[in-house]
């Protein structure tokens, strides 16, 4: 993946990502412990919390089983697919001086990242829709009420996570590091922003501060576009959150992200 063939193929933003894309995907397939903790991690871990989430009682909140564990599993596959993936990826780049070599030539920034973060994009993308029809047949889920706010979850999730990923980065000085570093975000979620737990099912003032983490409103949006009980006010301000945790990141990766190797 060096910046002589990537400049050499392509001529406009979009062919020079797709270049970088298609580098970055073999190099990826190459690294078999990733694609196993990007893939498999998300799709096993969700379905094994089903013991636990029906002892939880959800059916007090308005909820079952399947519409506790799908939104969970897509969450997984954020926080493992793409958030801790792409922290991993983005290090080794660097560390590799792969970032560097790419800065010399005509891709900016923003095309060097992006294009390095499209083929895990898609794999969160593809995966989210398995778990989707997975877990619509094996956990009985209805059709989604209003499934334009699961898309826009999605789709706010996938954006977020990658920008959350590459800040990630900016603290990780090696590849070993990012199991260190992607901890935090991937516990806080876990715990606080309905992944586990329903934020139905604590108390008020600890919801109310849950639903200002950065997952937490991806969350929300997904269950809601199931249920089809989320207000518009709710959605319009579970959107602007995910919008500003986005926001923050791409400011953050604009201001610090480093691209030679962390010494």
């Amino acid at each position: 993946m060096s910046g002589n063939t990537v400049r050499g193929a392509a001529t406009t933003p979009a062919s020079r990502m797709a270049a970088l894309a298609r580098a970055e995907l073999t190099l990826l397939g190459r690294s078999k412990s990733m694609i196993l903790a990007a893939v498999l991690v998300p799709l096993v871990l969700p379905f094994s919390l089903t013991p636990v989430v029906d002892d939880m009682g959800v059916e007090d909140a308005g909820l079952t089983t399947g519409l506790v564990l799908l939104p969970a599993a897509i969450g997984f596959s954020l926080l493992f697919g793409v958030y801790s993936a792409l922290a991993t990826i983005y290090t080794a780049r660097r560390e590799e001086l792969v970032l560097k070599r790419l800065r010399t030539g005509e891709l900016r920034g923003a095309e060097i990242l992006g294009g390095a973060a499209l083929p895990v994009l898609t794999m969160g993308l593809v995966q989210s829709l398995v778990l989707v029809i997975g877990s619509t047949a094996l956990l009985d889920i209805p059709l989604p009420e209003a499934p334009h706010l699961a898309v826009l979850a999605l789709l706010l999730g996938l954006v977020m996570c990658a920008a959350l990923g590459a800040v990630t980065a900016v603290v990780t000085r090696t590849v070993e590091n990012a199991q260190v570093t992607t901890l935090p975000m991937v516990l806080v979620s876990m715990m606080g922003s309905g992944v586990t737990v329903p934020l139905e099912l604590l108390p008020d003032k600890v919801a109310s501060v849950c639903e200002l983490l950065p997952l937490s409103p991806v969350i929300t949006l997904i269950r809601g576009g199931w249920t089809g009980d989320l207000s518009a006010s709710e959605a319009l301000g579970a959107t602007a959150t995910a919008l500003a945790w986005t926001v923050l990141a791409v400011f953050a990766v604009r201001r610090w992200f480093r691209w030679e190797p962390r010494r």
